[in-house]
């Protein structure tokens, strides 16, 4: 079976990495840990995260996170937001809009609720329109907020 399996280049924090990534997902596994050295920092990683594998890398400072790749966490409700938002952005995490945000690695993160499809995303234009100008003004997204834009109130 062909799998795909996204590989994150750290400098020297994938010990902090795992562990960040391993107490921020409820359901997070250590399937494999690597070493070059047996006394010396891990060098690979495999993690999983929510049922996708992650291959963690300790490559050095040569390549950087940026914008151009993140990964979006499909929750339910509020406190899925706010459970995710205050985790990512927390200890030198960025908050940016529209529920986009970057952990304290730089790896960017989009944190969406599922009412975003039916807002934002929803089948009355011009209640969309709403809620998307609404979104737009927003870094965490606010549900109650989203939803009071396409109702028009």
């Amino acid at each position: 079976m062909t799998d795909i399996m996204p590989c994150l280049w750290f400098d020297n924090r994938i010990d902090d990495a795992i562990e960040f990534y391993i107490s921020t997902f409820k359901s997070a596994k250590v399937h494999e840990v690597k070493r070059q050295d047996p006394k010396g920092p891990v060098f690979t990683a495999i993690i999983e995260l929510e049922g996708h594998k992650f291959m963690l890398l300790n490559g050095g400072p040569t390549f950087k996170f940026t914008e151009a790749v993140s990964f979006m966490i499909n929750v339910d409700g509020q406190d899925e937001v706010d459970y995710f938002w205050d985790r990512l952005t927390a200890d030198g995490g960025e908050e940016s809009q529209c529920g986009w945000c970057k952990d304290k690695f730089g790896l960017s993160w989009q944190v969406v609720p599922k009412q975003i499809y039916e807002t934002v995303l929803g089948k009355d234009p011009a209640g969309s329109q709403r809620a998307m100008q609404a979104m737009l003004k927003m870094g965490k997204l606010i549900v109650a907020d989203l939803q009071k834009a396409y109702a028009g109130a």
